[in-house]
């Protein structure tokens, strides 16, 4: 949320001795219209390690394209916390796994409870955990949010919440710069899923599919077995959180010292 809020959110807006503010808004403004929304008994904002470090030890290659954090952003992503948390919003992070394995935990645990989670992100790696108690939100400009739940990964992918890692592992994903297997996109990475359920299912059945195919899957099984074990997220320790609703005059006040004057006026008027 605060990648997509600072490069949405106008850059001249400022706080505090001039401390650049547009993500954070962005991103309170997001969670905000949200918890008006739906209501939540708390809410969970997810952080964690930029590269996983088991990750990256399997592929020194992951996320090997992506451009270092713009200084502006970086300042208030390390200021996300304190704002965050005054609004009486749970804060979790992890230093070795990244805040999709947070959220991920979260959702599991929460689903453990018989209580229900809705995962704000536009990450499709989250569709993974899309189960009878978890739905990945959909967000929407002008109309409220939608909800992705195993019918709509199915939609979406092509196959089910839980062949996610393993079509990640076929058809590769260019934004955590993963191949994949050569010369298998998407939608053929989605048909051998349906037929062969699994990744081993589809190697073990490579023999029998085209030649060009058979081969890179001969050729880069090892490989694969990797991509889904990068792909697939992983268990965090997480202490479910209690009822928390939303604290306005905490976050009011906390938005008046970040110098978030509109923000801090409108809550005030809640």
């Amino acid at each position: 949320m605060l990648y997509r809020a600072y490069f949405g959110v106008p850059r001249t807006v400022k706080g505090a001795d001039g401390m650049p503010v547009n993500a954070l808004l962005g991103t309170v403004n997001t969670i905000l219209t949200l918890v008006e929304a739906l209501a939540p008994r708390a809410v969970v904002c997810a952080s964690g390690a930029e590269d996983a470090v088991y990750r990256r030890a399997l592929y020194p290659a992951y996320h090997a394209q992506r451009e270092p954090m713009p200084d502006a952003l970086r300042v208030q992503w390390n200021r996300a916390e304190e704002l965050l948390a005054a609004f009486g919003w749970t804060f979790a992070s992890h230093a070795e796994l990244e805040a999709d394995d947070v959220l991920w935990s979260c959702s599991r645990g929460e689903a453990g409870a018989g209580g229900r989670t809705l995962i704000a992100t536009a990450d499709r790696d989250l569709y993974q955990a899309v189960a009878e108690h978890t739905a990945v939100l959909e967000l929407r400009r002008d109309t409220p949010p939608g909800t992705i739940d195993r019918e709509g990964v199915l939609e979406r992918s092509g196959v089910r919440p839980d062949q996610i890692p393993d079509l990640i592992a076929l058809r590769g994903d260019p934004s955590d710069n993963l191949p994949g297997a050569r010369g298998v996109g998407a939608k053929t990475a989605a048909e051998l899923l349906r037929e062969h359920e699994t990744l081993e299912g589809v190697l073990a059945a490579s023999a029998g599919l085209r030649p060009r195919i058979a081969a890179a899957l001969t050729e880069q099984a090892d490989e694969l077995r990797m991509f889904r074990e990068i792909a697939t997220l992983q268990d965090v320790p997480f202490e479910r959180p209690p009822d928390s609703p939303t604290d306005r005059a905490g976050g009011a006040a906390a938005a008046r010292a970040f110098g978030m004057n509109a923000l801090a006026r409108r809550l005030e008027a809640a």
